[in-house]
């Protein structure tokens, strides 16, 4: 499971050493990520990018002992970047689907949540259904799990894609489209906002397991299976040692590494 900002600052590069109290191991990363879908990852008019995707990477290469770089990338391109070795890990909100995994290994989940249906709030769509949907313009952005999500269950509906999720909720606040379809906390973070306050969420969705996958976990390329083991490792780590969700808190009030 995003693009203005970027444009204004294309090549931002945002380093993070991670340090424990003494030297930086010899091993160094190149983590990729959008830096353009809050609250999880975003890229900030000074270069510098914050979210959830961002604290869990720096707790991880921290207990990994490991110097991390991010990279921002655009969605669309950001598996072909990782696989011209441009990063070596994309830590950035994506759902671990078998579509995916014939191109990328992924570690285990470190969230997972579901899909939802957000509207202007003068909206008089009352389901977030199919059938409630029915001939309604519905926006997603391309090249995620919550575009081939409304492609599978609101066949309906027609679905314009965008580059990002920006570009959508610019159509929906300017009444150019019925409704978007995103993560549920996205969305939610969204609406509970200034920029958001124009809309609200129709519904939660139930989320279809192939095409939701088990939750987001961190990319990497295919083989490189020592990685993933470290990476998993970290996760189990910060899971057990509280720092998990010291992060979790500070961006959430429940539990988003989900059931």
């Amino acid at each position: 499971m995003r693009l203005t900002k970027r444009l204004a600052i294309a090549a931002a590069v945002t380093v993070f050493s991670a340090l424990s109290g003494a030297a930086i191991a010899a091993d160094k990363l190149v983590i990729g990520t959008e830096g353009a879908y809050p609250p999880f990852n975003n890229l900030q008019a000074d270069g510098s990018l914050t979210g959830f995707d961002i604290d869990i990477a720096k707790a991880l290469c921290e207990e990994m002992k490991t110097e991390c770089t991010f990279v921002t990338q655009d969605w669309d391109g950001i598996i072909p970047a990782l696989q011209a070795k441009k990063f070596d890990a994309i830590i950035a909100s994506m759902s671990i689907t078998d579509e995916r995994k014939e191109k990328v290994d992924f570690t285990d989940k470190y969230y997972n949540t579901g899909p939802a249906i957000a509207v202007a709030k003068d909206s008089t769509l009352t389901e977030a259904t199919e059938a409630g949907l029915d001939g309604k313009t519905l926006g997603a952005q391309g090249s995620t799990t919550h575009s081939n999500y409304a492609e599978a269950h609101f066949k309906t509906s027609e679905l314009k894609l965008y580059p990002t999720s920006e570009e959508y909720k610019l159509d929906l606040i300017n009444g150019r489209i019925d409704g978007v379809i995103d993560d549920v906390v996205v969305l939610s973070d969204w609406v509970k906002s200034k920029d958001g306050e124009c809309c609200k969420i129709l519904g939660a969705l139930t989320p279809d397991p192939v095409i939701n996958g088990v939750g987001a976990g961190i990319a990497i390329r295919k083989g490189e299976d020592a990685l993933r083991e470290k990476f998993n490792t970290a996760i189990k780590a910060i899971r057990a040692n509280g720092k998990y969700k010291e992060i979790n808190d500070k961006y959430f009030d429940f539990d988003v590494y989900g059931g």
